[in-house]
C-alpha cells in the first residue's frame, strides 16, 4: 500500500472521527427545553419568538432574546449551550477543512452550469439568481425542487424543499412535468415541497423566522425565496424609506443563512433588477437590494434570453472562491437541459 493510500485512509478517518463528534454533540440537546436554563415558560416564550429548535437558537443574539424577559446573562447562556449543541467554537484551519467535507452540492440541471459552479449549488450558503422577467429565474427554482428529492449519485440531497412564493410564480403543473422526466413519481415530488405564498415584506420575514421546527421535521434541504425583492421593493418606495429597506433586508438574509448553515441546507433566492440608463458603456442591468444582498449572496449568478427560442446565458458574477465564468443553457418542457454543440454553433452564428 502507497504512503499516499495510508495518508489519505488517515484523514478520511479522522474527518469520520471529527463527523462523529459533531453528530453526538447535536443529540446532547434535542429540544429546546432540554436546554440548561430553559423552562415550560422560557419555552413557550421562545417558540412565540420563532425559535422552535436548538440549531435556531444557536444563531440568535442575547438582544434577540429580550423579548422572553430573561436576563442578558441567562440568554447568553442558554445560547452558548445550543452552540455547544451544533459544534459552534474556535477550531483550527486543518479542522474547518475537514468540516467542510460536511458541505453538499445540488445539480442546477445543466451540467454546464455546475461545471463553473464547481459541482453544483452549496449547502449552508446563499445562491442568488438575478435576470429581467422572463430569464429563467423561477424556472430554476422549479428544476432545483426537483433536483433535491433525487439521490446523492445523480446529484441531489435526498430531501424536500420549503417554497417562500412572493410574486405567485409558483405552478405544480411544471413540477409534476420535471418529476415525470426524472423518473420521480409527481405525486410524491409534490408531496415533498412545502409551500407558502408571502403577501407582504413582513409576512415573508414572518415564514422565514419561524421556519426552523418545519425544516427539521421534513428534513428540508433546499429553501427558495422567490423572489427575495419584490415586496421589499413595492412597500420601501423613495430615498427617506432606503435605510429601514435595507436593515430589513439584512436581517432576512443573515436568517436565511443561518437556517441554511444550521441545517445544512441550499438556500436560494432570486432577485429583480433594474436599468441604469445613465450607464453608456456594459451591462446597465444590476440587481436589486444594492451592497447589503451583493454582500450577504455567497454566489450570484445572471440569467438573461438569448436573443430568440429557450437558450439562456448563465453568469456567475460573484463567489467567495470560484473565477467569473459563463455557460449556455436552455428551457425546455423537461426542465432545465444543457445546449448541444450543434445549438451552440447555431447560436454563435447568430451573433
Amino acid at each position: 500500500m502507497s504512503e499516499d493510500t495510508d495518508i489519505e485512509q488517515e484523514e478520511n478517518s479522522e474527518t469520520s472521527t471529527l463527523l462523529q463528534q459533531i453528530e453526538e454533540n447535536k443529540k446532547k440537546y434535542e429540544f429546546i427545553e432540554d436546554l440548561p436554563g430553559v423552562g415550560p415558560a422560557t419555552a413557550a416564550k421562545l417558540r412565540e419568538l420563532g425559535y422552535h429548535t436548538v440549531e435556531s437558537l444557536a444563531m440568535a443574539t442575547s438582544r434577540e432574546l429580550d423579548p422572553v424577559g430573561v436576563s442578558e446573562k441567562k440568554a447568553f447562556q442558554i445560547i452558548q449551550a445550543a452552540r455547544s449543541s451544533i459544534g459552534l467554537a474556535f477550531i483550527r484551519a486543518d479542522e474547518l477543512y475537514k468540516m467542510r467535507k460536511t458541505v453538499l452540492r445540488l445539480t442546477s440541471g445543466s451540467k454546464a452550469l455546475d461545471k463553473i459552479l464547481a459541482g453544483g449549488l452549496e449547502t449552508q450558503t446563499i445562491t442568488e439568481y438575478y435576470g429581467e422577467y422572463g430569464s429563467g429565474k423561477s424556472q430554476m427554482c422549479h428544476q432545483l425542487c426537483i433536483n433535491v428529492q433525487l439521490p446523492p449519485e445523480q446529484g441531489g440531497l435526498n430531501g424536500g424543499v420549503l417554497y417562500v412564493d412572493t410574486e405567485n410564480t409558483f405552478r405544480l403543473e411544471r413540477i409534476v412535468q420535471m418529476a415525470k422526466f426524472a423518473g420521480l413519481d409527481p405525486e410524491q415530488a409534490v408531496k415533498n415541497i412545502i409551500y407558502a405564498e408571502a403577501y407582504t415584506s413582513d409576512h415573508q420575514m414572518f415564514l422565514l423566522e419561524n421556519a426552523d421546527e418545519i425544516i427539521k421535521a421534513n428534513n428540508i434541504k433546499l429553501i427558495i425565496i422567490d423572489s427575495l425583492t419584490a415586496h421589499f421593493r413595492s412597500e420601501y418606495i423613495g430615498r427617506e424609506m432606503l435605510a429601514s429597506r435595507q436593515q430589513r433586508l439584512n436581517k432576512h438574509m443573515h436568517k436565511l443563512t443561518a437556517l441554511a448553515r444550521a441545517f445544512n441546507a441550499v438556500a436560494v433566492v432570486t432577485n429583480q433588477v433594474m436599468a441604469k440608463p445613465d450607464q453608456f458603456f456594459g451591462d446597465a442591468i444590476h440587481p436589486i437590494g444594492g451592497n447589503i444582498v451583493g454582500h450577504t449572496s455567497h454566489t450570484r449568478i445572471y440569467l438573461r434570453r438569448a436573443s430568440h427560442g429557450p437558450i439562456r446565458i448563465a453568469r456567475l458574477v460573484s463567489s467567495p472562491y470560484l473565477p467569473e465564468g459563463e455557460e449556455i443553457l436552455k428551457v425546455t418542457e423537461n426542465g432545465i437541459e444543457d445546449v448541444s454543440e450543434e445549438e451552440k454553433a447555431t447560436k454563435s452564428r447568430g451573433r
